[in-house]
């Protein structure tokens, strides 16, 4: 190379230098990114150490989901980085076979790939701690405050956060060079010249394939709509996003193209010169471009899905808190004997704003085929969208809940579903036929546990309810429920820790089980738990849209460099400048928010899996989540159509060149 010695002391130095400085247009996005993501691997690893936050209430729940948060982001992170590094060594291959072919070896093209890849390193940490300790501080403030935490002033900077991030980026760097080494030491010099122009055969229709992406993707959709338990939800959730994965590229990758390859076969539509062109030039843009279509509509899912889920979290905290704790204090006891807990606040000056106070029977129980059965689940053949909680309670207990005088004859029953669709006129009620004489609109406290289904039967009487209580007894044996006295109740002011310890006392010989539901204290924990949920959803949320944007900005770099010869092509044949332009626009347009309207299909399908998820975490607000999801969905188009008009001027300056 001009006479010199390729191996002089700070060549490969300078060479990486001027790689990096000529190839601005790939290397700063991916420099700037890199920073970014050093900075919030630093960030979410030191709040999950910060010592600030323990103290706080529900701090060991944030701290947990703060340390599942820095797992889930180095994952992303490194698949990341990996990948949007891919785009820069897919158009520099031209560039190493040509230097190749000039004479230098490929030994020296990797001494160079390896300062690129330190100047790459050196620069994302510094830059990125320098940002990630500035930012720190402020995002430690504003989750305290966000949490209802006092905010002290001061300068903290985690070293094992610094030390855990450096070795992280510093391994995936290091994996980086060694896969472009490996790329480089199996390709030709003639292949690198090549470089991203390989493969420009017209693709072909993998019908088999497009047809497996269309079932997993109705698999998944499918699971989403029939889904009832929430149970059955958390079992089914990963499945159902598998399915929906997998499905996405494969209808991105082969299912494009078979629908392209029919609209082909359509000779009245194919052959007219605006048809003609788009479907063409749409064939070799899928070829190219549908993995990281499939990819940006994945992460567009991802981050609709968690911003609206955490977002409708936090925005409908007090109706999570109310619907979980209707009332001040909740107290359910079991002993055959009832206590008066109303007189003995009153005798210490506790005024009772509102109560409640009732006996009933409640265990788990199947209902199949007009069949409500105890049953182990060792000998179930039922499934878990079979299962229902079952609240039983006497018609004097009931009268007394609503206020009337409620009158069955024996073998009648009062019956009430969460679940549409159980409209029974007569059932097998665990070993006894029995006539639905009303189905009821609502049932007592039906809404403060959602992990399983509601059931409740309002039955004849007392005898009634023993039968039931001595059935459910022999079918569980130890792991019995037994009948429980609950008394609820509101208290001027919302009630402090001595009328919980006046409770505490009052039930202390109350047999084996008292439970004390508190609302002022718990008030805290859903605070921290939401809260953290709505930080960490919101931060990977960044992480994604970052990555969604740099993955854009390298699809129209690429298509740009693409689409010039292209350009020169369809000119050479005869078609107008203006004719070429409007038709690659028209192509662009529909590659690039096909993911978008992807996504939105994804998320809206997931409405109802996500639902029965939220509702094991009290959030029965199905209106709220609606007007979230739709909220975050036009928030992210608006900001998707911003990353295009900005990624498409880059675009058309390639291809006028």
């Amino acid at each position: 190379m001009n006479g010199k010695n390729p191996t002089k002391k700070g060549l490969y130095a300078r060479l990486a230098a001027d790689n990096i400085r000529k190839n601005s247009q790939l290397y700063i996005p991916y420099l700037i990114t890199c920073c970014l993501t050093a900075a919030m691997l630093y960030i979410i690893t030191s709040l999950s150490r910060n010592k600030g936050l323990i103290g706080m209430q529900g701090d060991y729940a944030l701290l947990e989901i703060l340390r599942v948060g820095s797992i889930i982001t180095r994952i992303f992170a490194f698949i990341f980085l990996f990948y949007t590094n891919s785009f820069i060594s897919k158009k520099r291959k031209k560039e190493f076979g040509l230097l190749n072919i000039l004479g230098m070896e490929k030994r020296h093209i990797a001494r160079v790939l390896f300062m690129e890849t330190l100047y790459s390193a050196v620069i994302s940490l510094v830059l990125g701690f320098g940002f990630g300790i500035l930012l720190d501080k402020l995002l430690f403030m504003l989750l305290r405050k966000m949490l209802g935490g006092s905010v002290k002033l001061g300068f903290y900077i985690s070293r094992y956060s610094l030390a855990v991030t450096a070795i992280f980026m510093l391994i995936t760097f290091l994996l980086i060079f060694l896969n472009s080494l490996r790329q480089m030491h199996f390709a030709q010099p003639a292949e690198l010249m090549r470089g991203s122009q390989v493969g420009e055969k017209e693709p072909k229709a993998k019908w088999l394939m497009a047809l497996l992406g269309a079932v997993l993707l109705g698999i998944g959709y499918y699971i989403s709509i029939v889904t009832k338990s929430p149970l059955k939800a958390i079992s089914l959730f990963f499945i159902a996003v598998l399915c929906v994965i997998i499905g996405t590229y494969l209808l991105f990758t082969s299912g494009s193209i078979a629908v392209l390859k029919i609209l082909k076969s359509k000779k009245s539509y194919y052959y007219k010169t605006k048809n003609f062109t788009t479907v063409s030039g749409l064939m070799y843009r899928m070829k190219q471009n549908a993995v990281g279509m499939a990819n940006i509509c994945i992460l567009s899912t991802m981050v609709l899905v968690m911003v609206s889920t955490t977002t409708c979290l936090m925005a409908g905290m007090e109706d999570i808190i109310k619907t979980r704790y209707p009332y001040d204090f909740m107290v359910s006891y079991g002993t055959a004997k009832s206590i008066d807990i109303e007189k003995v606040l009153k005798e210490n000056g506790v005024n009772v704003t509102r109560s409640q106070s009732y006996t009933s029977l409640e265990f788990a129980a199947f209902c199949k085929g007009g069949r409500v059965y105890a049953e182990t689940s060792a000998n179930s053949s039922a499934s878990i969208d079979d299962v229902y909680e079952l609240a039983v309670l006497s018609t004097e207990e009931y009268g007394k809940l609503v206020g009337e005088d409620i009158s069955l004859a024996d073998g009648e029953i009062l019956f009430y579903s969460s679940e549409k669709g159980l409209d029974f006129d007569s059932l097998d009620l665990c070993g006894k036929e029995v006539t639905v004489k009303e189905r009821l609109k609502s049932f007592p406290n039906e809404k403060t546990y959602n992990i399983t289904q509601k059931m409740g039967v309002v039955v004849s009487g007392e005898d009634e309810v023993q039968r039931l209580n001595e059935y459910q007894q022999g079918v569980y044996g130890e792991n019995a429920s037994f009948i429980q006295n609950i008394y609820n109740f509101d208290v001027e002011g919302g009630g402090d820790e001595s009328v919980k310890h006046l409770l505490e006392v009052c039930l202390a010989g109350s047999g084996r089980y008292m439970m004390i539901d508190v609302k002022y204290s718990a008030y805290d924990s859903f605070i921290s738990l939401y809260g953290g949920l709505f930080f960490l959803g919101t931060f990977l949320g960044i992480l994604f849209v970052m990555e969604t944007v740099l993955i854009i900005y390298y699809k129209q770099i690429s298509e740009g460099y693409d689409d010039k010869k292209r350009f020169e092509i369809m000119q050479n044949v005869g078609m107008s400048r203006a004719e070429v332009k409007r038709s690659i626009h028209s192509q662009i347009v529909k590659v690039f928010f096909l993911p978008l309207l992807t996504a939105g299909l994804h998320t809206a399908f997931s409405f109802p899996l996500i639902r029965r998820l939220m509702l094991m975490m009290n959030m029965n607000n199905a209106k709220l989540f609606a007007l979230c999801l739709l909220a975050c969905f036009l928030a992210f188009a608006v900001l998707y159509a911003l990353v295009y008009s900005l990624t498409a001027r880059t675009y058309y300056k390639i291809v006028s060149k």
